[in-house]
């Protein structure tokens, strides 16, 4: 395999061919002389040539040495054209695909989108909405920069910023006989028929773990979306549990239910953006994170 000379190495020879003395290159280069002059003994044993004459006092280059100073000079040149471009860069330009559940997603999405449109014109967002686990197939894959998700749930390979906590509030028909109380205790849920979200979505796992249930306690009717679960409640089939952003957002209200929050401490999940590790995405995540937090806040507060 052919040796490749570093960019170090030919920042360095250049500093010497430039400054004609390994002590003025050495002070350009912020090294000391020893360190310069073995990084261009190493360039010469890469290359397999000599490129400085050492049998003159005088500086002088071998003929070798010249050319290598020729053509090493544009490769440095646009190294450092590279190195400034990315310095420059800002977060959150160009293309950034985006992941998000979709017990999020109708709540979250069009006010950060709005925001993330704002602050980062340059920005070119791809939303995907879709389970947990699909979402985290495709962030594995690379198909998707970022996730969002609720958790506690395992990723391996990503690193997870915290964005805040969503509580859980009961939901029920007008007439169901929890619906006047204006605070629940999670005992009160103890014989109530209570519907989830069908297998697959992570808030009905984080609602079973997070209000102590037994899994034969919820019943899944095969709802595929919040919209839908509402609407059998409103039917009479049972109650629910609704994530907070899901009832601040007016999602209970459209619907004709009655909602009530639980006593502190209240069952909630967690929600937190996800990204590859050693993708490079931690600046944009960070960026993204930020405003989810900022909507998040808005949201639970209202």
């Amino acid at each position: 395999m052919l040796v490749l000379p570093t960019l170090r190495q030919l920042q360095f020879f250049l500093a010497l061919v430039r400054r004609h003395s390994f002590s003025k290159a050495a002070d350009d280069c912020l090294v000391s002389q020893s360190t310069l002059s073995s990084a261009i003994k190493e360039l010469e044993t890469a290359l397999d040539c000599q490129l400085v004459d050492r049998s003159t006092r005088a500086f002088a280059l071998t003929p070798t040495g010249e050319e290598v100073a020729r053509r090493a000079a544009p490769i440095l040149a646009m190294a450092e054209d590279l190195a400034r471009a990315a310095a420059a860069h800002r977060p959150l330009e160009g293309e950034f695909h985006l992941g998000v559940i979709p017990t999020i997603a109708p709540f979250l999405l069009p006010r950060v989108a709005e925001r993330l449109k704002a602050a980062y014109p340059n920005l070119k967002l791809f939303l995907r909405e879709d389970l947990t686990a699909n979402l985290a197939e495709r962030l594995s894959a690379g198909l998707l920069d970022a996730v969002v998700l609720a958790f506690p749930y395992d990723l391996p390979g990503a690193e997870v910023i915290d964005i805040g906590e969503d509580p859980f509030w009961f939901a029920a028909a007008p007439g169901h006989p929890l619906a006047a109380k204006k605070s629940l205790k999670v005992d009160d849920l103890e014989n109530v028929n209570l519907l989830l979200l069908e297998d697959g979505h992570c808030l009905r796992d984080h609602a079973i773990e997070a209000c102590k249930l037994r899994r034969s306690d919820a019943a899944a009717y095969g709802a595929t979306s919040l919209f839908t679960l509402t609407q059998m409640v409103r039917s009479g089939l049972g109650a629910t549990l609704l994530p907070a952003m899901a009832v601040k957002s007016g999602l209970a209200e459209t619907t004709g239910l009655k909602v009530s929050p639980f006593e502190s401490p209240a069952p909630s999940r967690r929600i937190g953006i996800a990204w590859r590790r050693g993708s490079g995405r931690r600046e944009e995540a960070e960026a993204v994170a930020a405003v989810l937090k900022e909507t998040l806040s808005e949201i639970e507060t209202a």
